[in-house]
């Protein structure tokens, strides 16, 4: 069955002349304001089929019937599926998308994105999230626009989102190159108001990974949606191996969007209106050299639609435009390089501030006019800076990594800080979650660089991030102030070091999370039962957590979607040496082991404590890699 579709784009629709695939593509008379060179981006192939939903409570055959299925063949089965679960990585979708990585398969495949999408449209018919008088005007369809960042598998994937979304019945709009923030923006922004958005992306991994992001106008989908939308798409990702249910028909119709120069124009608006300069209101930027690393990104637009339309001097910025294998450095704020090179650039040039952006642009890092980086701790003190003066006393949530040094810096400005959960979207939820119960909280970041204001309908915007440093830049140099945008967090308390290591977890990957619970778990148990003398469960401050910031002893807590501890480490003399934090990652078969310490050598005497223990003798070494922990050691 053919996927018609109805738009209220505010773009005159037009047939796409160049179009020769199995997408029946409809678009702009004129490409959006990024470089033309972007146009390469939107090749597209698919071929759609006809939709046959598969509800999770029923299943059914091709012919409407029950599946009926051989016990012989349930463990096939279950195996089958396993290859759609195995693919959520909390509430994100992340995998293989292309041949290269050494020891793992390709597991992202068209079949599986199609089928997730599918499975994405059908749960949000079942969530009720359009208004009375929308079904009444456009006949009931999900309005679905879809976004992605350059990598090399994007066409492809792009299809079979396509596909599935319109075998699920919804009108799908075609963002093309987009940023994660700008997708969900597009169901906000007043020309655009989609239900639903989702992002194409993997982030930092490399570039022969994907995923997906999911949005509804409420914001981010949970852990717990998401495991549901692939608990349904791997029910139908074994009817589709078994031939059910999968046969073709017309190809989907897309309506092509510009959706970025909207969202561009969002930012440029805020920033002119909260800076409100008194003699050339249009370009408060100008006299302001900022230089950005889009690493070969989607973050390119930042420069040329909103810095350079405010007046800024961008000349020297880095990697502006989109490479899916990313041949500069991997798009992180985290990245040594990615730093390094922006560093060199703000210095050579003079500027004010550097920026660098994530491959998707939900997180972001500067660099002030000194060299000084900006990242993880630094950053969130500097944002926790400029939102307690706009809001004092507000609590700022972060994961359960930030050091204590940060903790006093809030405390020192009148502001509470609450240490959630490791996650982008645990830590978001939590400031949801505690607004909700009347404790006011303006900001929430992650130390990687994520990071979500009350303002800004609680979303991970980097670019939204940057903005607000711009305003205060500029308000400064306004005020007749002194210093770069790093003399705000002048006194801010850095550890004396700070480590992060990593044990893969052997075996099967289907087994990886039991084995990283199990092996987390046991780090919990060996403190309570006293085995590991001197170290002391922390529950992170002053707030509904307890327990190592894993358990919410809230009325409404929120589910675990990976388990982590915090554990602080005194030496025989009742001195804190610092702390550690030990998780199973979200995204990779490993556990991550983050460690702080206020003194020279802190870090190697509490890896050498853990390692003699509870490593080499709880048995975990023998399901768990800690070669990376016994390196570090010796």
């Amino acid at each position: 069955m053919a996927a018609t579709t109805t738009t209220t784009s505010p773009a005159t629709l037009q047939p796409c002349k160049n179009n020769a695939t199995g997408v029946v593509l409809i678009g702009r008379s004129s490409p959006c304001s990024w470089r033309k060179t972007l146009l390469r981006h939107h090749v597209v192939k698919a071929a759609a089929s006809s939709s046959s939903r598969w509800r999770k409570a029923a299943p059914t055959g091709a012919g409407g019937g029950e599946l009926k299925t051989s016990t012989s063949g349930t463990a096939r089965e279950e195996a089958a599926g396993d290859v759609i679960r195995r693919l959520q990585n909390g509430p994100d979708v992340r995998g293989v998308a292309l041949e290269g990585e050494k020891g793992r398969a390709v597991d992202l495949t068209p079949l599986a994105v199609e089928v997730i999408a599918e499975s994405f449209g059908e749960w949000l018919r079942d969530q009720d999230l359009q208004p009375l008088e929308s079904r009444t005007t456009d006949g009931g369809e999900m309005r679905v626009s879809v976004g992605r960042d350059p990598r090399l598998s994007g066409a492809a994937l792009g299809a079979a989102l396509f596909a599935g979304l319109a075998r699920a019945g919804c009108a799908v709009f075609d963002m093309g190159l987009a940023t994660t923030p700008a997708c969900f923006m597009s169901t906000k922004l007043p020309r655009f108001s989609y239900d639903a958005s989702i992002m194409m992306t993997a982030s930092h991994l490399p570039y022969t990974r994907n995923g997906l992001k999911f949005f509804t106008k409420r914001g981010g989908l949970t852990s717990g949606d998401v495991e549901d939308i692939c608990d349904l798409a791997a029910r139908k990702y074994v009817a589709r191996k078994m031939g059910l249910g999968g046969g073709r028909g017309m190809p989907p119709v897309v309506m092509r969007v510009n959706a970025m120069t909207a969202y561009a124009q969002h930012l440029r608006d805020i920033i002119k209106e909260r800076v409100a300069h008194p003699t050339h209101y249009d370009t408060p930027l100008k006299g302001f050299k900022v230089i950005v690393n889009a690493g070969n990104g989607c973050g390119g637009f930042f420069t040329w639609d909103v810095l350079e339309k405010l007046g800024a001097d961008t000349t020297g910025s880095l990697h502006l435009e989109p490479d899916g294998e990313f041949p500069n450095h991997m798009p992180n704020p985290e990245d040594a390089t990615a730093m390094s090179l922006t560093r060199a650039a703000v210095l050579g040039r003079g500027a004010d501030l550097g920026v660098v952006f994530d491959t998707d642009v939900d997180r972001s890092g500067v660099v002030d006019a000194t060299g000084a980086a900006i990242n993880g701790d630094r950053l969130i003190a500097l944002m926790s800076s400029v939102v307690l003066g706009e809001h004092p006393g507000t609590t700022v949530v972060t994961d359960a990594r930030a050091g204590e040094g940060l903790t006093r810096f809030i405390e020192a400005r009148g502001g509470r800080h609450c240490l959630y959960r490791v996650g982008y979207r645990n830590v978001i939820d939590k400031g949801v979650q505690l607004n909700a119960d009347g404790v006011e909280t303006h900001l929430m970041m992650e130390t990687t660089g994520h990071g979500a204001l009350k303002e800004n309908y609680f979303l991970d915007d980097g670019a939204y991030m940057v903005v607000k440093i711009i305003i205060e830049m500029v308000r400064m140099r306004l005020q007749g102030l002194e210093g770069s945008i790093g003399s705000l967090i002048k006194d801010l308390e850095e550890p004396a070091e700070s480590v992060l290591l990593r044990m893969n977890i052997l075996g099967e990957a289907k087994y990886a999370k039991q084995r990283g619970a199990q092996a987390v778990q046991t780090f919990y148990n060996y403190i309570q039962e006293r085995k590991l003398n001197g170290w002391v469960l922390d529950d992170c401050g002053d707030c509904s957590v307890s327990q190592g910031c894993l358990v919410d002893t809230n009325d409404n807590p929120i589910a675990v979607d990976a388990y982590m501890y915090r554990a602080k480490f005194f030496d025989d003399y009742n001195r804190q040496l610092g702390w550690v934090h030990i998780r199973q990652s979200v995204h990779n078969p490993n556990i991550a082991i983050n460690m702080q310490s206020s003194v020279p050598g802190g870090c190697k005497s509490m890896a050498k404590n853990l390692l003699e223990r509870y490593l080499l003798t709880s048995g975990i070494n023998d399901f768990v890699d800690i070669s990376q922990v016994q390196k570090f050691v010796n």
